[in-house]
């Protein structure tokens, strides 16, 4: 029997249960992608700290990477709404301590990923909220192309930092 003063325990495993109609693959000529209705993730700068980043689940796409908190839009949400709803749950980030600078949308034509940029507006610590984070960590804007990153945020990463310095 467990002791109730424990704190929970973490499963780094697919996590069951009821899911969003969102939460599904599509597939064209470009490729298959996660998300019915498109996907969106939220890209938060500190400008003291960085970027945050999460190092994503074994059992997810591309698991093992680095990337942005995000996921699956729900039916009718907005890519903002959806990116700050991602993040709170993945990794904790309270929407009152961001501030909207910008979107970046990838589109192939039946899915579209939108990158929200947000500027942190006070200082907050990032905790994982489900299986989907082996790691959160604030990563200088100069060592994120240092790490393993998921193709797609790699691929954006450099135009995604030249819009952090025009903001």
């Amino acid at each position: 029997m467990s002791d109730p003063t424990d704190p929970p325990r973490r499963d780094h495993h697919r996590p069951f249960g009821p899911r969003d109609p969102g939460d599904a693959w599509v597939s064209g000529a470009q490729g298959r992608f996660w998300g019915r209705y498109g996907a969106a993730g939220l890209m938060v700068h500190d400008p003291r700290r960085g970027i945050l980043l999460q190092h994503r689940a074994e059992w997810s796409d591309r698991g093992g990477t680095w990337g942005l908190p995000g996921g699956a839009l729900h039916m009718g949400e907005q890519a903002v709404d959806g990116a700050l709803r991602e993040a709170h749950e993945e990794a904790g980030v309270p929407a009152d301590a961001v501030c909207v600078q910008f979107t970046s949308t990838y589109d192939v034509g039946y899915w579209s990923y939108t990158t929200v940029g947000v500027r942190a507006t006070r200082p907050f610590e990032p905790v994982a909220g489900d299986a989907e984070s082996i790691e959160l960590r604030w990563v200088p804007l100069e060592q994120v192309d240092q790490l393993p990153l998921h193709p797609g945020f790699g691929a954006a990463w450099p135009a995604l930092r030249a819009k952090l310095a025009t903001e």
